[in-house]
């Protein structure tokens, strides 16, 4: 992500009304396609100006890369009209699959960790790449049960990246999440990756369901401490930008530049060593 550097924030519509030039601003933006394609004038004229202040990267939502359907094409051509008309040079989307027989769910399911699966999501990839004329990033997904697989999670995702050639978005809350579900050490994950196929770094919050003993990924809550641990060991592990989701019960872009801050921080204790 040579354009993008230090902390960036998921841009949300409640926070379009308190964008200026003279108040708080993160590095960068990150940005969901779906919810930005179509808009009305005066959004449209105040999701610009948040755009002209900062550059954006993408965030996609519905790609299924990992369906056995077929890409969308159709779909392929208006998002890459939209990132040319905003110059937005790095789309990334999740490594799982939400539409099955034409129908799109908008949820991220888990796919079979199998060489069948590792060929199709390549051969995908290169497509998509084709398409839009820009670089794919995949991000690690958060799963509460596991497919019919032939391999651990950690060598799924390190072949789908060599045989395709994409990067990866490490979403280090998701690896914290999976982690506990899955009964794994989040440390000896973070210290399988090849720090080159990583682009970007994602932190969250998620929500511990004390019924179903799970931990849901609802990135809507704050940052968890454990998680916040993790990303400074991550961050000492390579050399990459890092953004701050946060998807439902969105608060007030004020409220939210606290957390950012405190990533802020952290983000720039670790550079320093």
């Amino acid at each position: 992500m040579n354009t993008i550097h230090g902390c960036g924030l998921g841009l949300r519509r409640e926070f379009l009304d308190e964008i200026s030039a003279h108040g708080f601003l993160p590095d960068w933006w990150e940005i969901t396609p779906e919810n930005w394609i179509v808009m009305p004038y005066h959004r449209r004229e105040k999701f610009e100006l948040a755009l002209h202040h900062r550059k954006a990267v993408a965030h996609g939502l519905s790609l299924s890369i990992g369906s056995t359907d077929a890409l969308d094409v159709d779909f392929l051509k208006t998002l890459k009209t939209f990132f040319d008309r905003y110059g937005i040079e790095h789309y990334s989307e999740h490594l799982s699959y939400s539409a099955l027989g034409g129908a799109q769910s908008y949820e991220l399911l888990p796919l079979p960790m199998t060489e069948e699966t590792i060929k199709r999501v390549a051969q995908k990839v290169k497509e998509v790449q084709e398409r839009l004329e820009r670089p794919l990033i995949l991000e690690n997904a958060t799963y509460y049960y596991i497919p019919k697989s032939t391999m651990s999670e950690r060598e799924f995702i390190g072949r789908v990246l060599e045989e395709s050639g994409a990067k990866l978005l490490l979403d280090v809350n998701n690896v914290f999440v999976n982690s506990v579900n899955h009964s794994f050490d989040p440390y000896a994950f973070i210290d399988s990756l090849d720090a080159k196929h990583v682009s970007y770094i994602h932190v969250a919050g998620h929500y511990d369901d004390k019924e179903s003993g799970l931990l849901i990924d609802t990135h809507g809550r704050a940052v968890r401490e454990e998680v916040w641990k993790l990303l400074s060991y991550t961050l000492q592990k390579m050399d990459v930008p890092v953004m701050l989701e946060r998807d439902n019960y969105v608060p007030t872009l004020a409220e939210i530049q606290i957390e950012y801050q405190h990533m802020k921080t952290l983000y720039t204790e670790v550079r320093r060593g």
